[in-house]
């Protein structure tokens, strides 16, 4: 490769503003810049351009073919923007000079009168300059006219006939949309004609692309039974704009379909252009090639241009940003111009989300301020100024690539798809749920991590997903989170994770023990003691956090007892009385309560002979009652509006009625009573009138709760306080670490109101305003002091006044 050569490849556009700029002294080279951006805008284009000049430069003073048509295009270009120095382009075969000529193969082009040979004429016969042809494709002339009826008319009637939303002129207005030259309206017309299930269930097998142009113009006057074709790869409703075996097919089928191994990574993508040798090139390659990078003036590396500026080129990272003031957000910070508003925004606003002020859709900010974004088609409503996503046709936007909802759909199915992007149909609502994230960022970014994408492969590998094959992944909150996301979009049916995880626990607990007779033991104790019993207990509920530790910490308690007596050379049904106090005075001795409970069911069952162990009775709160502190946090998260509202209410819930943060976080909306004056919730039995000022934050809540979760969340959520993960509540742990990061003790707080409410309401009451059993209510009411034995006679003596 020569030097000059190595410069046309380098700065095509350069090269050819300077080839033009020798010859035509009329325009200056800015001008001559923009005509040749505008004319080619691919890479490959200015290319061949720039070495067709540089091989021959006597192109642009004679306009005389054979050369690349680009040629020709620039040079009419020109002469349209005023250039006096350049040639017209010359007809190959008449030899003049015309303003207009069309292409031919082989680097011809010429004017019409030459390029349109004669034929003959299926009217007169006769042979005749070709005008237009007919329905069935023959010739005619201008004299003699297709007499086979209006195609347009015959059209417009049979569309009207078809759908009663549509009339006339509806039509003829998406006919002329779809295409202009009045010979492409017949043959749009005659296809639709001759098959009219085009317009209905067959458009992708459209013989044209006007007549897809034509359904959508349709669609958008408010047809009903016209519908936009579904891809029949991948059977959705999207832009089909390419043609396979007959078929008008998505970008993305067709990208799978031509999908090879790049010649240099071996990655199997679709190719973005050739190398020398005619091998493909992935886009990565593409833009990693050296022939498309330059010497960066700002750090002297060969790097992607990224700008051209009077001192040279520059590499993304050394693109110049000024210091400004963000037109979007105020801030100070190194800022771009924003071609859609005229004003500086910093990086940060051009990667933010939010919902739109002027239409109410999560979008990309684009124009606005910080505090009222404008999404693209309310920042500059002009449809003209915007392009669109080349995939969906939908997405406002001014960059040439795909938006990144198409983006995340392409990527979902090469990950979860077979070879044709096809999705099996048990993840098909995962995809969806996937796809039509509020946030397509966000399902990108999460989508995009390596333990998720390894988790999703598998996943689509099997072509289908159960709570089985997860279970044979490797197991971690990745994991966890990912099945959430399944049974939240109905991918997967719902299960009591936690009453798995502690089933697959106590198996693993119970098959480490090596003694057969107290692997048993502990079987009995763990599966058809505890287990039995928690089944029982939560019926069609899950397992609480509470519920789970308890069974664990009875089953770790029997457990460590176990290995002790084997240590100690002790069987079960062999231990004395003396070896129990023995194991008590061990340093090891951990669970107390836990352990008597195992001794006094082995007793029960005969596992164990003539052993006691006794229990400890519950006298009262061990901590502080501090009434003082209680009310004065109260006051603290009604007034305080700094504070997340969830958490003032989470918060108030527990120092007011002494609710345990386990029944917080299960509180649902079905929970909570509103009508126009007051706000009840119910814990127990009987529903609780809120005082007002809690009323109202109350009712903040239920119009203002959301959480975490962004991808896969149901629209009917039910949890007062919804969790990160998709269609569960916040988690026990997470409320207790929020309610300590603002200054609530949940233990002691709790213990100090329901000690408080003891001692005023009777026991009865209290169960079924709170939620607690009747026995807890009797012990704390005996514990506060509080004496309700004669409530009842009291009431009986009570006299109705009149």
């Amino acid at each position: 490769m020569t030097e000059n050569s190595e410069e046309v490849l380098a700065d095509p556009v350069g090269t050819i503003v300077r080839l033009v700029s020798n010859v035509e002294k009329h325009l200056d080279t800015d001008r001559v810049r923009d005509i040749v951006c505008d004319l080619v805008r691919s890479r490959a284009g200015r290319r061949n351009l720039a070495q067709a000049l540089h091989d021959n430069p006597s192109l642009l003073r004679t306009g005389k073919p054979p050369a690349p048509f680009r040629v020709a295009k620039l040079l009419m270009a020109l002469r349209e923007a005023g250039a006096q120095d350049v040639a017209l382009p010359h007809c190959g075969e008449c030899g003049r000079p015309r303003p207009y000529v069309g292409s031919r193969s082989g680097g011809r082009w010429g004017c019409s009168p030459c390029f349109d040979k004669p034929a003959i004429c299926a009217g007169c016969h006769q042979q005749r300059r070709v005008v237009r042809r007919d329905r069935h494709g023959q010739p005619r002339c201008a004299k003699c006219p297709d007499t086979d009826g209006d195609p347009v008319k015959e059209l417009t009637q049979l569309i009207t006939g078809l759908d009663s939303a549509l009339d006339e002129d509806t039509v003829r207005t998406a006919l002329e949309r779809a295409t202009k030259r009045p010979a492409g309206q017949y043959r749009l017309a005659w296809a639709v004609i001759d098959r009219p299930e085009l317009l209905t269930s067959a458009g992708h097998e459209a013989p044209t692309p006007a007549v897809l142009r034509f359904i959508s113009e349709l669609v958008a006057g408010g047809a009903t039974t016209v519908v936009k074709p579904a891809c029949p790869r991948c059977h959705g409703v999207k832009a089909l704009s390419k043609l396979l075996d007959g078929q008008r097919i998505c970008r993305a089928c067709f990208a799978k379909h031509a999908a090879v191994p790049c010649a240099r990574c071996g990655a199997v993508r679709e190719p973005a252009t050739r190398d020398a040798a005619g091998q493909p090139l992935c886009p990565t390659c593409l833009i990693r090639d050296p022939v498309n990078q330059e010497v960066c003036v700002g750090c002297g590396r060969r790097r992607p241009v990224a700008v051209r500026l009077a001192d040279g080129v520059r590499c993304p990272s050394c693109r110049p940003k000024e210091i400004q003031e963000c037109g979007h957000c105020g801030r100070t910070a190194p800022c771009e111009m924003s071609r859609a508003t005229g004003q500086p925004w910093c990086e940060r606003c051009q990667q933010r989300w939010a919902t739109c002020t002027g239409c109410g859709t999560v979008a990309q900010a684009r124009g606005g301020s910080f505090e009222e974004p404008l999404c693209a088609k309310c920042t500059n409503p002009n449809p003209k100024f915007w392009g669109r996503c080349p995939v969906c046709e939908t997405t406002w936007q001014l960059s040439p690539r795909a938006c990144q909802r198409c983006v995340l759909d392409q990527r979902i199915r090469d990950l979860l798809g077979n070879d044709t992007g096809t999705i099996g149909p048990e993840l098909v609502p995962f995809h969806e749920a996937l796809t039509s994230a509020e946030r397509p960022d966000v399902a990108l970014a999460w989508i995009s991590r390596p333990k998720v994408q390894d988790l999703l492969e598998r996943i689509g590998d099997e072509r289908r997903v159960t709570h089985d094959i997860l279970d044979g992944l490797p197991a971690g909150k990745v994991l966890a989170h990912l099945r959430s996301v399944l049974v939240a979009t109905g991918a997967l049916t719902p299960r009591d994770e936690r009453l798995v995880a502690l089933e697959k626990w106590i198996t693993e607990t119970v098959q480490a023990r090596t003694d057969l007779t107290a692997r048993r033991i502990l079987h009995g104790y763990a599966v058809w003691h505890h287990l039995r019993r928690l089944r029982r207990r939560i019926g069609d509920q899950h397992t609480t956090q509470l519920q789970d530790l308890n069974v664990r910490c009875h089953v770790t308690a029997a457990d460590n007892f176990l290995t002790w007596l084997a240590a100690q050379g002790l069987a079960l049904d062999a231990c004395t009385q003396a070896d129990v106090e023995r194991w008590m005075t061990d340093p090891a001795f951990t669970y107390r309560e836990e352990t008597g409970h195992f001794v006094r069911w082995s007793v029960q069952h005969r596992h164990a002979h003539g052993l006691t162990f006794g229990t400890v009775r519950w006298t009262g709160p061990q901590g502080t009652i501090d009434s003082e502190k209680r009310w004065a946090d109260a006051r603290r998260l009604l007034n305080d509006d700094t504070l997340p509202t969830a958490d003032r209410v989470a918060g108030l819930l527990l120092i007011l009625y002494a609710q345990k943060i386990s029944t917080i976080s299960q509180l649902t909306v079905d929970d909570v009573h509103i009508t126009d004056e007051t706000v009840a919730i119910t814990f127990g039995t009987s529903p609780v009138v809120l005082p007002m000022p809690l009323a109202t934050l109350v009712r903040e809540l239920l119009a203002n709760r959301q959480g975490k979760a962004k991808i896969g969340t149901p629209d009917d959520v039910p949890w007062l306080f919804p969790g990160g993960q998709p269609g569960r509540p916040l988690s026990d742990s997470q409320i207790g670490l929020r309610l300590h990061k603002i200054g609530i003790r949940p233990q002691q707080d709790r213990s100090t109101a329901l000690f408080t409410l003891a001692a005023e309401l009777p026991a009865a009451i209290l169960a079924r305003m709170l939620g607690v059993h009747i026995q807890v209510a009797v012990q704390w009411q005996k514990a506060s002091g509080g004496d309700w034995a004669a409530y009842a006679a009291d009431v009986s003596r009570r006299t109705i006044p009149t």
